[in-house]
């Protein structure tokens, strides 16, 4: 069934045809020569009249064509080129250790920030950890919100722990979600994981059945790097992070079982060769939502409306023999 784009311009059309139509049979025209009738032409009334519904068609034709009727086809698939990511970030509060200046959480903050702004094609999803996970922002491809919800990742929300397991465990479970084939969690820590109800290898487990590779990224340059504790009356109080440097060898475990890498990032430079090494990921496409497409129909009626009405036009000058 066609659908119209402009059904309430069929009323300028209506009101052409009615206007039409008086000015055919001169309705308020008064005559100014008068014909004697043996000079008018036999049958001129059924010409007039074949002429005047000539003339109709056309009119309905243009009128029909003024509500812009379409036939709908079909959706039409849109392919876009993505990866899915979910940044897991760990914000404990070793991640204040000021080995990176100012500190690790916001040198890891700054970093992913530039890796998105090179990746604008890319569904980025965001979750937080300590002691608990939390999602900060499902996947999206919206740039300007990713950013501005990057800087709501701070130390102690969620507790004292380190659960990298729980943690990537939610983003396995968001991961699953999505329609892309390429699906990568990066996965930053500086830390042990020491709480949980699953352990980082449980998590790798599950990952790797649903086809997500995980890039773990071991942050921290110092294993005796010192984290803020307060002002005190010297100024600021600094104590030894506690529960000593970053468990290499289960990051290593996690990137292998999931066909991922694992990395260390000793300092800034570092930690920006590793976000330049994950973004050459192989890109694949995924079918999305398309726009309906339709066949435009209005034109073909209005060739058919203007013929018929230049047609009826041009009997009423040679046929009808009127003055136009």
């Amino acid at each position: 069934m066609p659908e119209f784009t402009n059904i309430y311009n069929m009323l300028w059309g209506i009101i052409g045809i009615i206007i039409w139509s008086l000015g055919f049979w001169n309705i308020f025209k008064k005559s100014e020569l008068v014909i004697p009738q043996k000079f008018i032409m036999t049958g001129g009334k059924t010409r007039r009249v074949f002429t005047f519904i000539l003339g109709i068609v056309g009119w309905l034709f243009l009128i029909y064509s003024l509500s812009g009727p379409r036939l709908p086809l079909g959706y039409a698939d849109n392919k876009k080129e993505v990866n899915d990511i979910f940044f897991v970030v760990d914000i404990s509060r070793s991640m204040l250790a000021e080995d990176f200046k100012p500190n690790r959480l916001e040198v890891a903050k700054k970093k992913i920030e530039e890796f998105i702004k090179l990746r604008p094609k890319d569904r980025i999803g965001i979750i937080m950890f300590s002691e608990k996970a939390f999602t900060l922002l499902p996947l999206t491809t919206d740039t300007k919100l990713i950013l501005e919800m990057i800087k709501h990742i701070k130390v102690g929300l969620f507790g004292g722990g380190t659960n990298i397991g729980d943690a990537l465990g939610l983003g396995v479970a968001r991961a699953a979600q999505s329609l892309a084939e390429n699906k990568v969690i990066i996965l930053l820590t500086d830390g042990v994981s020491n709480v949980g109800n699953m352990t980082p290898l449980q998590a790798a487990e599950e990952a790797k059945k649903e086809n997500i590779k995980v890039y773990s990224i071991g942050i921290g340059g110092k294993r005796d790097a010192k984290i803020p504790t307060g002002r005190g009356i010297f100024g600021m109080q600094y104590q030894t992070i506690p529960g000593g440097g970053i468990d290499n060898k289960s990051l290593q475990e996690i990137a292998k079982v999931t066909n991922g890498k694992s990395y260390s990032a000793a300092n800034k430079k570092a930690l920006k060769d590793v976000f330049a090494e994950i973004d050459e990921l192989e890109r694949t496409e995924i079918t999305s939502s398309g726009k309906m497409v339709y066949k435009e129909l209005y034109y073909i009626y209005l060739l058919f409306g203007v013929s018929l009405l230049l047609l009826c036009e041009l009997l009423r000058f040679v046929w009808l023999r009127e003055v136009l």
